[in-house]
């Protein structure tokens, strides 16, 4: 298990940031192009980073919750 730092803000966390970006995808019921998800997630807050981005990105990709089409991504099941 994952435990966070105590003193962590778990806004910036990886699995925190990771379901936000999830729910962003599901909104979308389609291959999203990935700029336009990174725009919209550092839109969400200002301390959110390029590098959180991906990191959540790569941790969706590796848990195989998201694929990746030609610079797109999608929820691979709508019931994640």
């Amino acid at each position: 298990m994952i435990i966070p730092h105590p003193e962590s803000d778990m806004s910036l966390n990886l699995m925190v940031v990771s379901s936000d970006i999830l729910s962003t995808l599901k909104s979308k019921n389609d291959y999203v192009l990935i700029d336009n998800v990174l725009k919209e997630f550092i839109n969400k807050d200002n301390r959110r980073t390029p590098d959180m981005f991906f990191n959540a990105i790569t941790y969706l990709f590796s848990l195989g919750i998201i694929k990746e089409q030609n610079y797109k991504v999608r929820v691979i099941n709508g019931d994640t």
